[in-house]
């Protein structure tokens, strides 16, 4: 049996077993499985690195920068990101990717007008390394804001003037993912309008409250879902090269 899976801590909301369950079925692998590994903490992955059917492993939340220092290479765009949410076991090697810049690029960019020139990321873990590469090689300026009194804004710096110039809002907190869907950045919603793009890495919910609160504004809003479907297809082709 050859045996992939994801890393995180309280995943049990995650898609990604499901997703893969279903591609094993496709594609008539029986010989494949996907599972969940609920990891407290991330000493816990030197265990499943013993277990020597496993072909790869996705990572997320809030490992995708801790996983680094538990493998042997990475490539040249994890590098430069620097998180992980894919690793590759070639050859006795536990090898590092980044396809959530992948994901997150090729959703985005479709959705993209004229006037989003900047961009305020919301949260600063492993997810929002990726979306700032992406937004890099765009070309497109960004805010990093955080909860911490540093050089990156506050949430209670975020003023008319800020909205009104950086209309690509991307949420990479987990603030409102099932179960506390009610949950969202505290950003002033009551000044958001046509011209923002909200995007939001979370899946599940479909909607969160991040969303409904951009739409009921009449902001043009993106779930992580077509991110999740991307970056697993690009995952799935990494552990098959």
């Amino acid at each position: 049996m050859i045996q992939l899976g994801l890393i995180g801590r309280n995943i049990a909301y995650s898609f990604s077993e499901k997703y893969f369950q279903e591609k094993f079925k496709i594609l008539n692998l029986e010989n494949y499985d996907y599972r969940l590994f609920d990891l407290q903490k991330i000493e816990e992955v030197t265990t499943l690195f013993n277990n020597k059917s496993l072909l790869g492993l996705n990572v997320t939340i809030p490992y995708k920068t801790e996983i680094l220092t538990y493998l042997d290479e990475l490539s040249d765009e994890a590098q430069v990101i620097g998180a992980v949410n894919t690793i590759h076991i070639k050859n006795s090697k536990k090898i590092g990717y980044n396809t959530d810049a992948y994901g997150f690029k090729e959703s985005l960019t479709p959705l993209l007008k004229p006037h989003h020139q900047k961009a305020l990321i919301l949260g600063n873990g492993g997810a929002a390394k990726a979306v700032k590469y992406v937004l890099n090689t765009l070309g497109i300026d960004y805010r990093l804001v955080t909860r911490q009194e540093d050089e990156n804004l506050n949430f209670g710096d975020i003023d008319a003037a800020i909205i009104e110039s950086y209309t690509l809002i991307v949420n990479c907190t987990p603030l409102g993912t099932f179960p506390q869907i009610t949950d969202a950045p505290n950003i002033p919603y009551r000044l958001l309008n046509s011209n923002h793009l909200l995007y939001d890495l979370i899946y599940n919910p479909i909607e969160t409250q991040f969303l409904k609160n951009g739409t009921s504004k009449g902001a043009q809003t993106k779930n992580g879902l077509e991110m999740l479907h991307l970056q697993a297809e690009k995952a799935w082709e990494i552990w098959n090269s």
